[in-house]
Formats: structure tokens, sequence, C-alpha cells
């Protein structure tokens, strides 16, 4: 069964602006876009390097049960312009009803503009599991035992 998020629009957004959509067949991920508010729409919004800003989708979206949204930056915007999601991956949980906005940071050394309508990120639905967590005595033996960052080799 594939999951129906329901996607309505905020009061002002540009409904002319594309909703969530995978760009092939095989994407994981579904293509969000920037919703400017109208006074920004013309010029875009202009991120310089090291600044974070949340960017308005115009959306608001619910999840079914069971599933969250992880928010992923886009490759491109990454590798060409060092522009990134300072929480990789974000998670909408599938209760939360406000607003779709997605923080951006410009890791890049030039000033990036984000234009009305680009696309600004990655919107992945994925099943969750909760878990219940239960004090214990004793945790189980494992090969690599308390071993942190970097303990299992280079890298």
């Amino acid at each position: 069964m594939i999951p129906v998020v329901a996607v309505v629009w905020d009061e002002g957004a540009d409904t002319d602006v594309p909703l969530p959509a995978y760009a092939t067949l095989g994407a994981a991920g579904a293509d969000v876009r920037a919703n400017l508010a109208p006074a920004d729409r013309a010029a875009g919004v202009t991120l310089q390097p090291m600044e974070r800003r949340l960017i308005p989708t115009g959306l608001r979206i619910a999840i079914p049960p069971g599933f969250e949204v992880q928010v992923r930056p886009r490759s491109g915007l990454s590798l060409k312009h060092g522009i990134t999601l300072p929480n990789t991956p974000g998670t909408i949980d599938s209760d939360y009803r406000g607003p779709l906005g997605v923080p951006m940071v410009n890791l890049g050394a030039a000033p990036y503009t984000i234009r009305h309508g680009d696309r600004i990120a990655q919107l992945v639905v994925a099943p969750v599991v909760q878990a219940r967590f239960a004090p214990a005595d004793s945790l189980t033996e494992t090969a690599r035992g308390a071993g942190g960052f970097g303990s299992t080799g280079r890298g």
C-alpha cells in the first residue's frame, strides 16, 4: 500500500508552485520547492556564507500514522554551491500540522540566492517503528564493545 501524504497550502502561498514530486521513477525523495513570501518573490532570498535561514515551502502536510517524512539536502546544491541543511535529515512527525519550512545553510564561499519556486530539498517518506525503552542491569557483549567514533578503522 502506498501511503498518501495530504497537502494543503499555507495562507498567502503561491499555489502555482508545484507540490512535492519525484523527478524520476526510481527517486527516493520528492523535490520540495521554495514558496517565498510575496515581498521576497522577485529578488529571492540570499544566503551569505555561513548564514542559516528557514525557507518556507508554503505547505502543511498530514503524514499517515506509522510514517515520518525525512527532509534531506539536494546533492547538486550541496556539491556545486555548498548549500545544505544543518539538521540532516530533519524529521517531520506524523502528528505535526504546522508550516513546512526547510532550514538551510550556506557552507560555500559565495552568497547564494534561493529563488521563488527553486527545488530546495527532498522529502523521503519512511516507516517508523517506535521502540519501548527499558532499564537493564547490563548490556550484551559485542565484538565492537564500547568503541566509539573511528573505532572500526580509518575514517
